[in-house]
């Protein structure tokens, strides 16, 4: 195992450190033209970085992790295979093949410690503040990709969700598209559903005719939610309903592979949204997290794949974001879980992501590295993150990210290089 000043010169060979991302390049906008396209994905529960994207060579980190150790050398304790080796300092969960198949290409960067300016631990709290985009919770009723989406001109916007989410909220016009609930349902429910529905007058006509919908296709227009659908033009309001009958057939990878291709569907268009949201939920881990981790890195990595082929024809110029609101903490509890944490792991995807290396920089997982002696140290402000892609993908002006997107955050420089075209500039 190397030592810790080795390891440290490792990570800085390999990794985006401290310096390199306050650092702004000349360009002010990557090589994707001005049809570019920027989906987030918000994964909510507090995703574990450090099993996700594994330091297997911090000298520190398999005797903190014990059974949830994964290393490239081999299986784990608790037989999850060997993870997927990127460097010496980095590896990814063996669930994320099609991921790793990204970064080999340059198209997927890890990047880690990474936090929103809230360091607390309550899930309601910090998902807030990752949507709102200020420095505390509740402090905008906006969203700052609503606000994004507001200062750029024809710019259409879109959730993949079934309520609009804080991150979409705002004076800006967006459009939201949730799937059908599942046609077919089992009748000996409905037998026994029909004497309560029909005793209520009010709701007895509804179930009447929701009995009578049984096979037939709901009407399309409600699943093409929101302000936009009246005002956007006809060609495409025809193409997303197109799209969204066609998305009716259930898919057998799992729930977020479904969002994901629908977002890439809708998004792949010639006139379709360029900004995107997809959330999802269950990465809440404070027990058995080898197992949910096991499944849920798998549908996440399906939902790369989803979004990857249906977003084909635009991927070259298209940035995916991934984000969760908090870490775990670095040691494991004793119900082979963790906690609520603070620095995590973010993912970048895209052909326009100039991938294949870990962003970020590492703190360690020594005793004295840990923050408050528990949690990962978050080094990279998410806000820096979201700035750095909005600048140099979408075009963005710095003073009115600062000011407008995300409020008082003049000292929170952009993230520099995550880009193809920062590479000139590096």
């Amino acid at each position: 195992m190397p030592s810790r000043r080795d390891f440290l010169s490792m990570v800085g060979l390999s990794a985006v450190g401290a310096s390199a991302l306050t650092m702004w390049p000349s360009v002010t906008r990557a090589a994707t033209g001005a049809d570019a396209r920027f989906l987030v994905l918000m994964l909510r529960g507090g995703l574990d970085g450090v099993h996700a994207v594994p330091p297997w060579g911090d000298p520190a980190y398999a005797r903190i992790r014990g059974p949830l150790a994964l290393t490239p050398n081999g299986a784990a304790a608790d037989g999850t295979p060997a993870a997927l080796k990127l460097d010496g300092s980095f590896a990814l969960h063996p669930s994320l093949a099609f991921s790793a198949q990204l970064y080999a290409g340059g198209e997927f960067m890890p990047l880690i410690a990474a936090a929103p300016p809230y360091w607390g631990r309550s899930h309601f709290d910090a998902q807030d503040c990752v949507e709102n985009g200020t420095a505390v919770p509740h402090g905008a009723q906006t969203g700052w990709l609503n606000r994004a989406v507001a200062a750029l001109t024809g710019v259409d916007g879109l959730a993949v969700a079934t309520v609009m989410p804080l991150m979409l909220r705002g004076p800006a016009t967006v459009t939201s598209w949730s799937p059908p609930i599942p046609m077919q349902v089992n009748p000996i429910l409905l037998q026994r559903l029909e004497p309560l529905y029909g005793e209520d007058s009010r709701l007895a006509a509804a179930f009447a005719q929701a009995i009578a919908n049984q096979g037939q296709d709901l009407a399309v227009d409600r699943n093409i939610q929101g302000g936009m659908a009246a005002s956007m033009p006809p060609g495409m309001r025809a193409r997303m309903a197109s799209n969204a009958t066609a998305m009716r057939k259930p898919m057998a990878q799992g729930r977020l592979p479904d969002l994901m291709k629908a977002a890439g569907t809708f998004m792949a268009q010639n006139h379709g949204p360029r900004i995107g949201f997809v959330e999802d939920y269950g990465w809440d881990t404070h027990a058995n997290e080898s197992q949910i981790l096991t499944r849920k890195l798998k549908e996440l990595d399906d939902g790369f794949a989803a979004f990857h082929a249906a977003a084909k024809p635009v991927w070259s110029r298209t940035v995916l974001v991934a984000v969760t609101e908090f870490g775990r903490t670095a040691a494991v509890n004793g119900t082979n879980g963790t906690d609520h944490g603070t620095g995590a792991a973010m993912f970048l995807a895209g052909g326009a992501v100039r991938g294949g290396r870990i962003g970020g920089q590492w703190p360690g997982m020594a005793p004295g590295e840990l923050y408050q002696q528990r949690d990962i140290h978050a080094t990279t402000d998410i806000r820096a993150v979201f700035k750095g892609v909005l600048a140099e993908h979408l075009g963005l002006a710095e003073g009115e990210l600062a000011s407008r997107v995300f409020p008082d955050s003049a000292a929170i420089a952009p993230a520099a290089g995550l880009l193809r075209a920062a590479r000139a500039a590096a």
